[in-house]
């Protein structure tokens, strides 16, 4: 008979106050091609990153910017090619861990899939599925698994949680499936809990639903949510601080009201004049349209990414990337126009 897996022993935190999630100079690089013909995909370029305990960070832009590519290299599936992941405060995670200390960082960090369709596995069962992780981790003793399953399933929305222990995949609807997936992330008891997209493929009607589970989930359980989405005004609903990513890089991080009401990157206001506004009028004029298609990441301009497709663009900006500048309480951008005397024109 196999042995039951031993408790995951946590490592020593550096204080209480560490950030739950703390990243730096996060760098993923792809080779494509073969026969002498390869290139090399910038998909993630120096990015840091801090998420806060029980802080909620949406993570915006538009499709191939980076924002899966940052979740997927934060939870080791794909292996960054440089830069630090930190979890609350402890010691960063090596290049290669060893399996020990990657099953330690997955134990703390867990990831909530975009499709609820291809998350689960249609051969096993509602209790399989929740169950595998208190088994994995050891968190709880085998006598009570049953009981610990049947809670996550009631923490979730999926009531009575007996109805749902014995059904596959398949006899669940879209929603029902991806609070399925919420609570086998949660069985782990993480720290810090990635949402790629979760919403993206269910109903319109149940989407909200699937966010306030969210919200209160961060509440009652103190979690770090990193909520990655290509729309800012859901980023906005959700968010306590917002950062927007193009072309692999952030280009601008600050409170959730103030990116959305002022936003200072181009890029950022081209993603808020994209989003519909209910109030307003639905055939306004924009008074800004970015020019061009999105960069090839296997040739990135040397200066700002944005520069090809920006209506404000100066020398400047195409001859180095752009530094980070102050321009509110806890707002960066990068961009030169920031903070300059025709700023409030061009951004």
């Amino acid at each position: 008979m196999a042995r039951a897996p031993e408790p995951v022993v946590l490592g020593p935190e550096e204080t209480t106050e560490s950030p739950a999630l703390e990243v730096r100079g996060l760098t993923k690089h792809y080779t494509v091609g073969r026969w002498g013909r390869q290139r090399i995909v910038h998909a993630l370029s120096d990015v840091d990153l801090t998420v806060e305990r029980g802080e909620v960070l949406g993570l915006v832009g538009e499709s191939g910017s980076g924002k899966t590519t940052l979740v997927r290299s934060v939870l080791m599936l794909d292996r960054p090619t440089s830069g630090t992941i930190q979890v609350r405060g402890q010691e960063p995670l090596p290049a290669r861990p060893s399996a020990s200390r990657l099953r330690e960082h997955r134990r703390h960090v867990q990831m909530i899939f975009q499709d609820p369709y291809s998350s689960l596995d249609p051969l096993h069962t509602v209790r399989y599925s929740v169950g595998r992780p208190l088994r994995a981790f050891g968190i709880v003793p085998r006598h009570e698994q049953g009981a610990a399953i049947e809670q996550l399933l009631v923490q979730v929305g999926l009531v009575p949680a007996r109805d749902f222990l014995r059904r596959y995949p398949y006899q669940l609807s879209g929603g029902q499936r991806q609070r399925v997936g919420v609570a086998r992330a949660l069985a782990a008891r993480p720290s810090v809990l990635l949402a790629d997209e979760p919403t993206s493929m269910l109903d319109v009607s149940i989407r909200l639903s699937i966010m306030n589970l969210l919200l209160d989930l961060r509440g009652s359980e103190s979690l770090a949510l990193v909520f990655v989405t290509h729309d800012l005004a859901g980023a906005y609903y959700m968010s306590d601080r917002i950062a927007i990513m193009y072309a692999g890089h952030l280009v601008e991080v600050g409170p959730a009201a103030e990116v959305m009401g002022n936003p200072r990157h181009p890029y950022t206001r081209l993603l808020r004049e994209a989003a519909p506004d209910p109030e307003g009028d639905f055939g306004r004029d924009t008074r800004f349209e970015a020019r061009g298609d999105p960069p090839d990441l296997t040739s990135l301009p040397a200066g700002c990414p944005f520069a090809p497709r920006c209506p404000f663009v100066r020398a400047e900006c195409n001859a180095a990337l752009p530094e980070w500048r102050d321009v509110g309480v806890a707002h960066r951008v990068r961009c030169v126009l920031a903070g300059g005397p025709d700023a409030r024109q061009g951004v």
